[in-house]
């Protein structure tokens, strides 16, 4: 089997882990959860830097059995931790070149890591001299120097302030597209999954409560991602045209076309898509004359109630229901005034200036 596949299960102090995962051999896998339910030590284990009992294997090579255990110096893993920890008294290119140094077969090269991270201006400063979100790109392009088959991110943006994260974002989006390895990325910021993951495994107290594609997870009654606060949906779509004269997209995603603000778009482009429960509105007959942009035919495929006279309709995109799925949070009492069930068809309303 190609990507990885994982089984630990162990105690360490008062803390009892016991999952399995699987992770594909290209694309991000998110381990998601609260503080202290087991992603850092497991993310350790796959490291080998942690040793439980277990299985491991990538790509059919085995790191780790009943039988073999793999040193961590001699797994081909890239590890980036939350804090960059880089060598002070190297320049950025002496931090580079210490990573490229500890490899032993030559892929990705020096000048395409240092352009896919933004690192030109950077290479004659010193550690000091960067900024938080400046050092963690540094970090990374070391681990990605290392030549990895796998590359393993423990929660890389959690000491980065605001402006930071959203800068190494951009970075890390740019990486998602050009990986050709698994990336096994800890967070508990549901606002990375949506914007990075490709697949989702939940966490909580050191067991597996479920697993699959990100935009199943997000848009589903399973599990309890749908019914948090400011729970959304996530798209894949394709940019059909652009239309310059007012500044919009139309992005094509499985069941709709969306309309969305350009924002340098470009027609043939991929976007990813997220939409909040809360952005959007139902109607059982397309509006005439309104504001909104997107008036998306869809179905009812479940309803999710909640405290506080709320509920979640999930939402399955075209005239049968079949296509990219969406949440939106109403009232009961909207819900109550267009009998709203499961199976109905309606219109789900989404503003283009609400997408991001």
């Amino acid at each position: 089997m190609s990507g990885v596949r994982a089984r630990f299960a162990g105690r360490l102090g008062g803390f009892d882990l016991d999952v399995g995962f699987e992770a594909p051999a290209r694309g991000v896998t998110a381990l998601f959860g609260p503080s202290g339910c087991g992603k850092t030590t497991l993310l350790r284990c796959v490291a080998g830097l942690e040793r439980m009992t277990g299985s491991l294997a990538l790509d059919g090579e085995v790191w780790q059995d009943g039988k073999r255990f793999v040193p961590p110096h001699r797994r081909a893993v890239g590890y980036v931790f939350q804090e960059a920890s880089l060598f002070p008294h190297l320049s950025v290119t002496g931090n580079l070149a210490f990573g490229q140094g500890r490899a032993v077969d030559r892929g990705v090269a020096f000048d395409e890591v240092v352009d896919l991270l933004g690192l030109g201006g950077l290479l004659g400063r010193a550690p000091a001299r960067l900024s938080g979100g400046e050092r963690q790109r540094v970090a990374i392009g070391r681990a990605l120097l290392s030549q990895p088959r796998l590359l393993l991110m423990d929660e890389p943006l959690s000491a980065l302030d605001s402006t930071g994260k959203s800068e190494i974002l951009v970075y890390l989006e740019r990486l998602h597209d050009v990986l050709s390895m698994p990336v096994i990325y800890v967070t508990h910021d549901m606002g990375e999954v949506e914007r990075l993951a490709d697949r989702l495994v939940l966490l909580e107290r050191g067991r597996v409560i479920g697993a699959g594609d990100v935009h199943a997870m997000l848009a589903t009654g399973d599990f309890p991602l749908s019914r948090r606060s400011g729970a959304a949906a996530v798209l894949e779509g394709t940019v059909q045209g652009v239309d310059r004269d007012y500044g919009l997209a139309r992005v094509a995603v499985a069941g709709a076309e969306i309309l969305l603000p350009a924002h340098g778009t470009a027609a043939g482009q991929h976007r990813r898509l997220r939409i909040k429960a809360d952005d959007v509105s139902i109607c059982r007959v397309a509006p005439e004359n309104s504001s909104i942009l997107n008036v998306l035919p869809a179905r009812i495929l479940e309803v999710l109630a909640h405290e506080g006279h709320r509920v979640t309709l999930v939402l399955g995109l075209g005239g049968a229901g079949d296509g990219a799925r969406l949440l939106s949070r109403i009232s009961h009492k909207s819900r109550d005034a267009l009998a709203l069930a499961v199976g109905d068809a309606v219109f789900a309303q989404v503003k283009g200036v609400a997408l991001a």
